[in-house]
């Protein structure tokens, strides 16, 4: 199977909003094809995050997206590697992988520290891959958040 993964931009944003809501969905957010088109927009017109697209003849089979940060300890950029998916039809063809690396290139090209993900802790498939990939638990320190209110 041909498969092409690329940087994606708003000439892609038809493609990857609905990519963006079947994500959400496997997240139990509602569907919301406008609000993640608008959402997926706003990050590449205002530059504030990076989002590769793999695209087979039959059109897209999935994205990542990627945030900036930066570790002050470190004191360099890393990247948060927040969304990876793939199309249920085209799981096990190789999209992830590719994908990841396309990640992964763009970290070394951008001269960061590394790349840090999360994934639930019941999703089994994904963290398989990230191990076969390199990626390791941090045991170091813990993962906090504060929800505020909307």
């Amino acid at each position: 199977m041909s498969m092409n993964v690329r940087r994606a931009g708003v000439d892609d944003l038809d493609a990857l909003a609905v990519l963006f809501d079947a994500y959400r969905q496997f997240y139990a957010q509602p569907s919301d094809v406008p609000g993640a088109q608008a959402f997926l927009e706003a990050r590449l017109v205002n530059d504030e995050s990076v989002i590769f697209i793999a695209e087979v003849p039959e059109g897209a089979a999935g994205f990542t997206q990627l945030y900036p940060l930066f570790t002050s300890v470190g004191m360099q950029r890393l990247w948060l590697l927040n969304d990876l998916y793939v199309a249920a039809g085209q799981r096990r063809t190789g999209a992830a992988t590719a994908l990841m690396e396309a990640a992964h290139a763009h970290a070394i090209e951008t001269g960061a520290s590394g790349v840090m993900l999360e994934t639930q802790k019941t999703n089994a498939a994904a963290q398989a891959l990230y191990r076969r990939l390199g990626y390791r638990r941090n045991d170091v320190t813990d993962f906090w958040f504060l929800a505020l209110p909307q």
